[in-house]
């Protein structure tokens, strides 16, 4: 009896061929996360692929290197403002056009990014019930008026 190629061919990897390695393609959202996490973070396979990813090419070494010296950044402290003055200048110096258009618009408000980066303040408390409420209002959207909403937020 034949067998059927096309259902095994087409069948995407499942969650453990991606743990135990045998995907033989990277996607860029993939490389990205690898880019983004603390490598204290990384499993080994992780950080192994990470190693062969930005050894692939003298673009990804340098863009690893400057995404680690900016998340670095993100844990206020003083003096993260005059760091992020010679991050921003290193990174222009570099060859990442996406990256100097990310600098670009880290100067366009220079003084909200430096409070961000040195000031141990923060609205992530007001930020999470304003998505609470909308979540709310979401959930409800059309069942009710104002007063059934009032009291749901109240509640919870």
């Amino acid at each position: 009896m034949p067998v059927d190629l096309r259902r095994t061919a087409h069948t995407p990897p499942t969650r453990a061929d991606d743990i135990f390695g045998k995907r033989t393609v990277t996607t860029p959202r993939h490389a990205a996360r690898l880019l983004l996490t603390d490598p204290e973070n990384l499993r080994p396979k992780e950080a192994t692929l990470l190693e062969k990813i930005t050894a692939a090419c003298p673009e990804m070494t340098e863009l690893a290197d400057l995404v680690r010296g900016f998340a670095a950044l993100l844990t206020p402290a003083q003096g993260n403002d005059l760091k992020l003055a010679e991050w921003i200048t290193a990174t222009r110096a570099a060859a990442l056009s996406h990256l100097r258009s990310f600098t670009n618009g880290l100067e366009l408000d220079r003084s909200a990014v430096d409070a961000g980066l040195t000031l141990p303040y923060h609205n992530g408390r007001t930020e999470g019930v304003n998505t609470r409420t909308k979540r709310i209002m979401r959930q409800m959207h059309g069942r009710a008026g104002f007063d059934l909403l009032r009291h749901r937020i109240l509640l919870h």
